[in-house]
Formats: C-alpha cells, sequence, structure tokens
C-alpha cells in the first residue's frame, strides 16, 4: 500500500484491542492511529499511555475518539466483542457478538468504505462471515485473524521439542481458529526438510504420541493462558501486526488467514483458515491445497461445526 498516509484504526481498547494499538505502535507500520471504544474513557486513557511514549517511536498521530475520527482508514481491526469466559468455546460468544457487530460494521464501512478489515474478535470466522455480509465488501477485503496465533503456537511447541529456531518451522493449523482446528502435518517442515527426516537426525522419535501432545498443547493454549491470566492478549497483538504489515508492505506472503471460501476442498459460502497469499488487496489468493485422508476428513468437520453455527443464526443465512 504505497501511499504517503496510511491510517490504521482498532475498535475495541480491551486487552486485546490495547495489545494490538501497542503492537502496532511499535511496529511503525501507520502515520495514524485511532483507538474507538464504548468505554470512552478507556479508549483516551490507552491513547495517552501510547502518546507519553512518544519520543520513542516514530511519528505518528494517536487518538481515541468515535466512529467519525475513523473516517477514510487503510485498515480496520476489529477486536471489539464479548469477552471469552474460561473454559468458554468461541462458538458459544456466537450470540452476544452477533449484536455487537451489527452496531460495528455498518458505521465503520460507512466512514471508510475502501478499508480492509481485519477481524480478530471471537468466533473469528463467524464474525468474519457477518462482516462480509453486513458490509457488503469484496470478500478479499474482510479477513479474519484465523489460524495464524495457532500456528506460531504450533511452530513454538514444535521447535521447544525439537531444539530449533521457531522461524525455521514451517508448520500450519488449519479449519476454525477454535476447537475443531487441527494441524497439518503433511506441510509441516523445517526448513523444507521433513519432520520426521529432521527429528530422526536429532535423535528424537517423532512418535504418534509426541504429534498428539504436540497439537492437544496448541488447540488448549488460549485456555491455559485465560485459566492464568483472564485473557488472551500480546500474542495475538503480534499476529494481527503481522498481517497489518503484509498488507501495507504488500508483501504477497503466505499465511493462515480466515478467508471466503468458494469450492476449496468442497467447501463454499464459509470462513475457514487455509493458506492465503496477503497483499495491499487483502487476500489476494486462497491457496487451494489439497488435504487428503484424516486431514481432509478433519477439515470437513471443522467446516460442519461451522454450518451448524450458520444456519442456527439467521443473521449468517
Amino acid at each position: 500500500m504505497s501511499k504517503e498516509h496510511v491510517k490504521i484504526s482498532v475498535i475495541g481498547a480491551g486487552a486485546v484491542g490495547a495489545s494490538t494499538a501497542f503492537s502496532l505502535t511499535m511496529a511503525g507500520l501507520a502515520n495514524e492511529l485511532v483507538v474507538v471504544d464504548l468505554n470512552e474513557e478507556l479508549s483516551e486513557g490507552e491513547t495517552m499511555d501510547l502518546n507519553h511514549g512518544a519520543s520513542f517511536i516514530n511519528p505518528m498521530t494517536i487518538t481515541a475518539g468515535d466512529y467519525a475520527k475513523t473516517a477514510n482508514s487503510d485498515i480496520v481491526v476489529i477486536t471489539a466483542g464479548a469477552a471469552q469466559k474460561p473454559g468458554e468455546s468461541r462458538i458459544n460468544l456466537v450470540g452476544r457478538n452477533i449484536k455487537i457487530f451489527e452496531s460495528i460494521i455498518p458505521q465503520v464501512t460507512a466512514y471508510s468504505p475502501d478499508a480492509i478489515l481485519l477481524v480478530v474478535s471471537n468466533p473469528v470466522d463467524i464474525q468474519s462471515l457477518l462482516s462480509l455480509k453486513l458490509s457488503h465488501f469484496p470478500k478479499e477485503r474482510i479477513i479474519g485473524s484465523g489460524t495464524v496465533l495457532d500456528s506460531s503456537r504450533l511452530k513454538y511447541e514444535v521447535a521447544r521439542r525439537l531444539d530449533v529456531s521457531p522461524h525455521d518451522v514451517q508448520a500450519y493449523v488449519l479449519g476454525e481458529h477454535g476447537d475443531t482446528s487441527f494441524v497439518s502435518w503433511d506441510l509441516m517442515t523445517i526448513q523444507g526438510i521433513p519432520i520426521e527426516t529432521f527429528a530422526e537426525q536429532k535423535g528424537i522419535e517423532f512418535t504418534p504420541a509426541l504429534r498428539e501432545d504436540i497439537e492437544n498443547d496448541v488447540r488448549n493454549a488460549a485456555y491455559e493462558v485465560i485459566q492464568r491470566k483472564g485473557n488472551t492478549s500480546y500474542a495475538i497483538a503480534m499476529s494481527v501486526t503481522r498481517i497489518v504489515k503484509a498488507i501495507l508492505k504488500d508483501e504477497h506472503c503466505i499465511l493462515p488467514v480466515s478467508t471466503f471460501l468458494e469450492d476449496n476442498n468442497g467447501i463454499s459460502n464459509a470462513y475457514l483458515s487455509l493458506p492465503a497469499i496477503v497483499g495491499r488487496e487483502g487476500v489476494v489468493q486462497t491457496l487451494n491445497i489439497e488435504l487428503k485422508g484424516e486431514e481432509r476428513e478433519k477439515f470437513n468437520h471443522s467446516a460442519s461445526a461451522l454450518q451448524d453455527v450458520i444456519a442456527a443464526h439467521g443473521a449468517l443465512a
């Protein structure tokens, strides 16, 4: 996105929104950052706190305000929504968050009709589909944060077991950002080396039990963090910043964001995470990687779980 003035708005100043605002500020990706929250004192407090560090960052304008302040944003990051309670599945949040988005999306799109919407609120796949229907934006401009964070958690868990840098682990969690997500072991490599081959070189037996242990740790990670600190915030903020950077720098990098699927592995009319090329226009292309065997079954199960939720809520039809 080659333009002189880049504006990003963050909707929601809770733990995720505030951490995202901080991460974006430190990354120096924008000239202007706006934070909006129903609790105006909260958004004002967060932006005041950020502005007090102005001498340590690239020059930028950081303000709090209403939706009018977000006008002409290049990217709008939506983190607002009902908080996930300890032990609560992301899908259980649907009813509460639909009503919240029915208020947010029309205002965001009215003031920034050319923006890319990056949906972070959970359940992110459902909220992304809802955003598409409420905004009437092209599908490539509605992106869910998807399993970018899950995949980072996977890289961390694999890396610490194999004693290698997470940067060298190429791996994806696919499907729903939630309980039906799954690890694609078929796509996993260590700098292009098959995972089993690399593990053997390290003298580690990469058993089915070890795989299951890793996958469970990844799937339960958010619940473990929430149980201890009440929310997840830092890593998701870093994930959002990574996606924003890919858009603004027109990187055409591959990230497992949540995108609208049309006959991809037999799935249509749903948002799910698959490797996608991300650039200036949003989702440049969702890769149609043919999943096989058990992974195809898991992907279908993930899609089926979301389709059941879609069918149960008229706003998503």
